[in-house]
């Protein structure tokens, strides 16, 4: 029987293929790395200072045994949202091509990206949104202090203070920074930056230099851009006039993310996603569909620092 002829089908093959791509250029897989919880609704940690103290460990003989006091503990609500999207493939297309399951393929990898593309703008928003930090965790510049002003602006003095914002709050320092693609354009040709590696031998600034010049193990530029739907506005960056920096844990390489290990932000969704099906539409227009369930969430905002308006 022609797969057309099925009314809908869960194809555990383009489900695999959907679970198993990465788009390494988009930030939010960085600053909000994906945790598979068993319910779309529910109660996970939020941290505080306890989560990165360092206790007094020693016990004398016969002496009581030390005790965390909760002091900090908290927990948020989480609810997890539906997102799904679907690419229709005409009949007369899978009469043409030469072999269907490419074409099937390409149609999971485009929904796919575009669901990961609608998470890095949740992200964003909840990143770049100075109302989600303290007053000690954000800073906006202002006159000279803006990196646009090559003479009197100290792009490297104002992410060390940043930084050490994050160190003094959660005794460990932002190991993840998220720059504006605008911010980047200005920043890699900063006087002060570039006399950095002016004798490195390739003679620009690249990420990488930068991540040694900053002494940031993860660094990505928010190159992504959507339509404002604007007339005449073209396309509108994801990533704004901002610098992030956050703490977020370290994958393991033999071990799946868990939501209780501290970190700045998680995007949480639910197991066994996403799924891809797919369904026929008049009988001459088959749709693979891509359905995920997730939502991202700032969890230890004291172990994030948001710089804007940076130029």
């Amino acid at each position: 029987m022609s797969r057309l002829a099925n009314l809908r089908i869960v194809d555990p093959i383009l489900s695999t293929l959907a679970r198993g791509y990465i788009f390494p250029e988009l930030a939010c897989e960085a600053l909000f790395p994906m945790v598979r919880v068993e319910k779309e609704a529910g109660k996970l940690p939020q941290f505080g200072k306890e989560a990165f103290r360092i206790y007094q460990t020693e016990r004398a003989l016969r002496a009581k045994s030390n005790r965390i006091n909760p002091e900090d503990y908290g927990d948020i609500d989480v609810v997890l949202t539906e997102h799904d999207l679907e690419y229709p493939i005409d009949y007369r297309e899978r009469d043409e091509a030469e072999n269907v399951l490419p074409l099937e393929r390409w149609a999971t990898n485009v929904v796919t990206k575009a669901l990961r593309i609608r998470c890095e703008k949740q992200c964003a928003d909840l990143a770049q949104n100075p109302a989600n930090y303290a007053a000690g965790n954000k800073i906006a510049l202002a006159g000279g202090d803006k990196f646009s002003d090559k003479v009197n602006s100290d792009p490297l003095g104002v992410i060390d203070d940043g930084k050490d914002a994050i160190r003094q709050k959660i005794g460990a320092e932002p190991n993840t920074m998220v720059i504006g693609y605008q911010v980047w354009k200005k920043l890699k040709r900063h006087p002060q930056v570039v006399d950095l590696i002016k004798f490195s031998q390739k003679g620009v600034v690249s990420v990488d230099i930068f991540k040694e010049a900053v002494e940031m193990k993860n660094i990505i530029i928010g190159r992504s851009a959507y339509d404002s739907e604007v007339a005449g506005a073209g396309l509108t960056d994801v990533w704004g006039n901002t610098i992030t920096m956050a703490y977020v844990p370290e994958k393991s390489a033999d071990a799946e993310r868990t939501e209780y290990e501290p970190s700045y932000g998680y995007t949480f969704g639910k197991k066994n996603q996403p799924t891809v099906d797919t369904y026929v539409e008049g009988g001459k227009v088959q749709l693979i569909r891509n359905t995920d369930i997730f939502k991202p969430y700032i969890v230890g905002a004291e172990g994030g620092y948001l710089i804007y308006d940076v130029i």
